[in-house]
């Protein structure tokens, strides 16, 4: 919820401000004395200010609430807490008498070579005990073994730092029983619970960071990144991975274009190839590509064969929908202004309709692309030697949570960079796109 509300804080803070600089600093072009903009798409553009605030805020989260050097500390949201702590304890022999002691506690980094602070166990029959915590972690304190008192002889802690301990207090669960509700303490830095057998659990605050295992900071990505990226993983190195990646979307993709246009075009002019496989096209066009990866197995193995045929299948049904929204939105106007100047089919195929409907076919070629790029990491996922699917699945095992990150981000990154290639070539190959 703190997450939300301080971005929903920014996006709404921001948008005012630049509204206000804006107002202040406006340039009067044509789309500025437009008196209704409102529903009007040519007067809505991509406001690049909003863009670059928009990816500063995502890092700046992503650094505030992992503690990373990229923000100043100031601005970190609270951490878990790293020092010394203690708190007194009551414990209270079978026979009703009554001693006190002390826990002290130390919570130390993960990788640190830390040891338990140093203290007097004192006299009498509950003395002293010491533990040593590591941060993000809970600690648990056995402490009677260094007592008179046993709690297998009945001895129990009555009172932590000064509150009663209260034992037989009930709840209900989810079944409407009524079962032992387990004490629950808070001492200054730390809350204290007791496990089933009557031990101390000491859990420090963990304030609101995420754990580096949950989410690493930017600069530990950024570190793996240039690590993986001079020695390589698993045995390849990154460059192969990506590259593996992006020949098979490739490939996939021209397979399925060489295909599903050709079937698109002859739905779009033919009533008999419209009906015999417009009932193939609509069952296939809803199954996600993913749901045929055990049946690809199956059929062509684990192998490259196996991720070509799946990323096709991803591709071809796309394209022939688009293909065949092309045929279909072609203004029939133009089609009989071509007849009556004397053209032919052929002439009307090549200079009426394949021109017209060129526009859909790049749209749903840019769809292609980004269901065959997730859908071949999806694939590597499952079986491959190389690939940044496979990358980010033998780091998720154990737990490289820095490099399933990294692959993620480099996923978007060239999944961005394709769709911007696809509308580069869109409008240099067709121009007239949206000029009727």
């Amino acid at each position: 919820m703190i997450p939300f509300l301080l971005y929903a804080g920014i996006f709404i803070g921001s948008f005012y401000v630049v509204r206000f600089i804006r107002h202040r600093t406006a340039i009067r072009d044509y789309t500025s004395l437009k008196t209704v903009t409102f529903g009007d798409e040519s007067a809505v553009r991509s406001n690049r200010t909003a863009s670059i605030i928009s990816i500063v805020t995502i890092f700046f989260m992503w650094g505030t609430f992992t503690g990373s050097v990229i923000v100043p500390s100031f601005l970190h949201m609270p951490g878990p807490y790293v020092g010394d702590g203690q708190f007194d304890v009551v414990v209270q022999a079978p026979d009703g008498t009554k001693d006190s002691s002390t826990v002290y506690w130390r919570v130390a980094q993960p990788d640190a070579d830390a040891m338990p602070q140093e203290v007097d166990e004192g006299t009498g029959a509950a003395l002293n005990d010491t533990v040593l915590i590591r941060k993000y972690r809970s600690g648990q304190v056995r402490w009677d073994v260094n007592d008179t008192a046993k709690r297998k002889a009945g001895a129990r802690i009555v009172e932590v730092d000064g509150q009663p301990v209260n034992f037989d207090h009930k709840r209900r669960d989810d079944n409407g029983n009524l079962v032992d509700e387990k004490p629950e303490i808070r001492v200054e830095n730390a809350t204290i619970t007791f496990t089933d057998k009557g031990a101390l659990s000491v859990s420090p605050t963990k304030g609101i960071q995420m754990e580096p295992i949950w989410l690493p900071p930017p600069e530990d990505v950024w570190t793996r990144f240039i690590e993986i990226a001079s020695d390589g993983y698993q045995g390849s190195t990154l460059l192969e991975h990506l590259g593996y990646s992006l020949f098979r979307v490739i490939l996939g993709f021209l397979c399925g274009a060489l295909v599903g246009i050709p079937l698109g075009y002859a739905m779009g002019l033919s009533n008999w190839f419209r009906g015999w496989f417009d009932p193939i096209v609509e069952f296939m066009r809803p199954v996600p590509p993913l749901a045929l990866i055990p049946l690809v197995i199956i059929w062509a193995g684990i192998g490259e064969a196996g991720k070509i045929i799946l990323l096709f299948l991803a591709a071809l049904w796309i394209m022939a929908i688009a293909a065949r929204s092309g045929v279909s939105g072609v203004s029939i106007s133009k089609v009989h202004a071509a007849y009556s100047l004397g053209a032919s089919k052929r002439q009307i195929m090549r200079y009426v309709i394949v021109p017209n409907s060129l526009p859909e076919i790049f749209t749903g070629a840019r769809v292609a692309m980004g269901v065959c790029w997730g859908t071949v990491v999806a694939a590597e996922l499952v079986a491959a030697s190389q690939g940044t699917g496979m990358m980010i699945m033998v780091a998720s095992k154990f737990q490289l949570t820095d490099i399933v990150i990294m692959g993620i981000i480099l996923i978007g990154i060239i999944g961005f960079g394709i769709d911007m290639l696809m509308r580069w070539a869109e409008r240099v190959l067709v121009p007239w796109k949206g000029k009727g």
